[in-house]
C-alpha cells in the first residue's frame, strides 16, 4: 500500500525518509506546461520532473532505494505512478494526496493554483 501524505505532513515523512543519510525525492509527474504554471522549491529533497506518460521509459533514472513521493496536481496521476513504481520493485514511496494544488494551501500560498 502506497503512503498518503497531505503537503502539511511533508516534512515529517522527509525527516523520516533521510534518517538513513539519503536525501528523498519529489517526484512531479505533472506536463511541463503544468510545471511552468506551479513549482515547488526543493527544500530537504531532490526535485525531480518526469512526466507521467515517460515514467515507464525512465524508471531506470530512479534510484529503488531513494525514498519518493510523488506529486501531482490533485494527486490521481501521481498515485497511479507510485503503484507502477511500486509493481517496479520501488519500496519506499509516497503519494502526496492532494497534489500542488493542496501545496498551495497548506505549505506555500505563492505557488499558484491552476
Amino acid at each position: 500500500m502506497i503512503e498518503q501524505i497531505r503537503p502539511s505532513q511533508l516534512a515529517a515523512w522527509l525527516r523520516n525518509a533521510s534518517a538513513n543519510g539519503t536525501t528523498p525525492v519529489v517526484l512531479d509527474v505533472r506536463e511541463a506546461w503544468e510545471l511552468q504554471t506551479a513549482s515547488v522549491k526543493p527544500h530537504g529533497f531532490t526535485l525531480l520532473h518526469i512526466p507521467m506518460n515517460a515514467i515507464p521509459a525512465r524508471a531506470s533514472e530512479l534510484n529503488r532505494d531513494t525514498p519518493i513521493a510523488c506529486l501531482c496536481h490533485h494527486g490521481g496521476r501521481s498515485q497511479q505512478v507510485a503503484n507502477f513504481l511500486a509493481q517496479s520493485g520501488f519500496t519506499s514511496l509516497a503519494n502526496v494526496a492532494g497534489g500542488i494544488n493542496a501545496w498551495s494551501g497548506e505549505l506555500d500560498t505563492s505557488v499558484p493554483r491552476y
